[in-house]
């Protein structure tokens, strides 16, 4: 080619693409919000008062003189009026495809003594056939008024001739029918391999009722009906549009089954999925290895597993020990007897479901997966377990850091643990609604040095542990209705003032957030455990644009009114999928 043609070319190709970014630099926006308050929360948590948006991703943030500019004929300008705009909120741990059918065949009253629980027993065995089972699920007893499980005598007293199971986290209370039914007597064991205690009374050595971890002990036959896969979809999107309605624009489901990814993925194709879903797929970590290893090849030869930043399932999730609400969760030092938990022997710690070595083995299998691993973590003895696995591998020259290790729950820490969680860069998922729902309890249970370290919010800030805030939403629909209420604001409220329900005192103050940490707990930081701070949890030039109009400056307003933020917007990709306006 000679010279003169290649300059040709060449000032060709450079005018055209000088031309293309001009032309890029006069694209309009689709939408522009300006005259209030954009919290970024960007890493200098700075606040602007306009924002842009073109198509699904936010086009620049920063003054209204010269964001207004880049409106066009076509421009939809929404005018704050001073309001307060916030990154879409996350919710780190819901169980959101069981949840929208808990009262599919019936509604569930709000139980707030052994009364209610009764008089609910009662009401279904007269709705029902004799012999035909009555199941309660997750009516804590730590938020019941009288603090304890109902007795065997009391559910035999409401339902002489139906089977009752009160079913509260992993461990249940039965009646006697229940009991007879499932040939459980004083004699009973628990099969090789499974973990947990048959309560007994320790004059008489007859059965109190309780079980703990005792689900495949039960041979419960459900008198409910059913959803079809129509009616479970429709509920779903029930939900999911009530999520929207307090700003939660993703969720991580952390427990997802095979038919859940089903229901996730059906909605997602069909173009119903107004929420971003992180998947952490379920599984067993006591099958035999070559189970293990067939489930984990499962999850990454998913094409979900593949990103798109409405549904990925990234994540593996296990069961490491009990709950604190019912008495089981596993603890370095014993519970104590206790009449809330019905508990009888002084040395018992609660449950741990799977041994050190297997743990070790099933997290390295899931991490060198390029899987992040969590596992359910109550109690501090767990934690340390969980931390201590992590840690082995780590040592065995597999840097656990870059696969964000994660612990779900971890209530009840210690300084130890927070320490290594920080070297190691283990990330966590809390749910403050506990600590609102369930601290007098607690506190009443372990006194006030064991509480220390119970949802140690600041220590973890302080020591740069990526910590992020979920619900844990197991039932019902309706964000302060729902069995664990997962309003975002009161998430938040709790972080901030730690005062638990029906208690004058604080619980452990000095744990406390400040109001920019409380937002990136709900937002940047339940980001970075999904490994998408670099997508979504700020308002910032190319992220997705994901975010809520709310009624009130919640960095200013008196701390009591947080709780009580009204969304009046909701945006997810700079799509509207919320709004209390016409």
């Amino acid at each position: 080619m000679k010279t003169s043609t290649m300059i040709f070319v060449t000032t060709l190709v450079l005018s055209m693409l000088l031309r293309s970014e001009l032309l890029a630099e006069r694209q309009s926006a689709d939408l522009i919000l300006h005259s209030g308050k954009i919290v970024t929360v960007n890493p200098r948590f700075e606040i602007a008062e306009a924002m842009a948006v073109r198509g699904e991703r936010i086009m620049a943030v920063g003054r209204d003189s010269k964001l207004l500019k880049l409106a066009g004929p076509d421009t939809k300008v929404i005018d704050l009026d001073g309001k307060m705009v916030i990154p879409g909120l996350i919710d780190s741990h819901v169980h959101s495809t069981g949840a929208a059918v808990y009262e599919y065949d019936h509604p569930v009253p709000v139980m707030n003594t052994i009364a209610d629980v009764l008089e609910h027993v009662k009401q279904r065995a007269d709705a029902l056939q004799d012999g035909q089972w009555i199941r309660l699920s997750q009516v804590f007893i730590t938020r019941l008024a009288d603090q304890r499980f109902p007795t065997r005598q009391e559910l035999d007293a409401v339902a002489p001739h139906n089977p009752v199971v009160f079913r509260t986290g992993p461990d249940q209370a039965l009646n006697s029918l229940a009991l007879k039914l499932s040939g459980i007597d004083r004699d009973t064991e628990f099969p090789a391999g499974r973990v947990g205690v048959i309560e007994k009374d320790p004059q008489t050595g007859e059965l109190t009722g309780i079980i703990r971890n005792g689900g495949s002990l039960v041979k419960y036959q459900s008198a409910e009906r059913s959803p079809e896969f129509s009616d479970r979809q429709l509920e779903l999107k029930k939900l999911i549009a009530n999520y929207n309605s307090v700003g939660i624009t993703s969720i991580s489901d952390r427990n997802a089954s095979d038919s859940a990814v089903k229901q996730w993925r059906a909605l997602m194709n069909e173009g119903g999925l107004n929420v971003r879903v992180f998947l952490y797929y379920s599984l067993n970590a006591n099958v035999p290895l070559a189970e293990v290893d067939a489930r984990i090849k499962k999850a990454i030869n998913d094409p979900l597993h593949e990103y798109n930043n409405m549904l990925w399932l990234r994540g593996v999730k296990v069961f490491l020990d009990g709950g604190m609400l019912t008495g089981s969760a596993y603890m370095n030092e014993p519970w104590g007897v206790s009449k809330i938990y019905s508990i009888t022997d002084p040395e018992y710690r609660g449950t741990r479901y799977i041994d050190p070595e297997r743990l070790y083995q099933v997290s390295l299998r899931v991490l060198d997966a390029g899987l992040q691993m969590t596992a359910h973590s109550v109690g501090d003895g767990a934690v340390s377990a969980l931390v201590q696995a992590y840690a082995t591998i780590d040592a065995d020259d597999f840097r656990v850091a870059a696969a964000r290790p994660c612990i779900t729950h971890c209530n009840f820490m210690s300084r130890e643990s927070i320490k290594e969680m920080a070297r190691l860069g283990i990330v966590a998922d809390l749910q403050p609604a506990w600590l609102y729902m369930d601290g007098k309890t607690l506190l009443k249970q372990f006194g006030e040095i064991r509480t220390k370290y119970f949802q140690p919010y600041r220590s973890l800030f302080d020591r740069g542990v990526i910590v992020g805030g979920g619900s844990d939403h197991m039932q019902k629909i309706g964000s302060l209705r729902s069995v664990n209420p997962y309003n975002p604001f009161l998430g938040m409220w709790i972080t901030l003032k730690r005062q638990p329900r029906n208690m004058d005192g604080l619980l452990h103050a000095e744990q406390c957030l400040k109001r920019h940490e409380a937002l990136r707990l709900y937002t940047i930081n339940n980001a970075y455990l999904t490994f998408e701070e670099k997508v979504k949890g700020s308002l910032e030039a190319g992220k997705l644009a994901d975010f809520v109009i709310v009624d009130r400056d919640i960095l200013k307003v008196k701390l009591d009114d947080i709780k009580d933020t009204r969304v009046l917007s909701t945006y997810i990709g700079g799509r509207l999928v919320y709004t209390t306006r016409d």
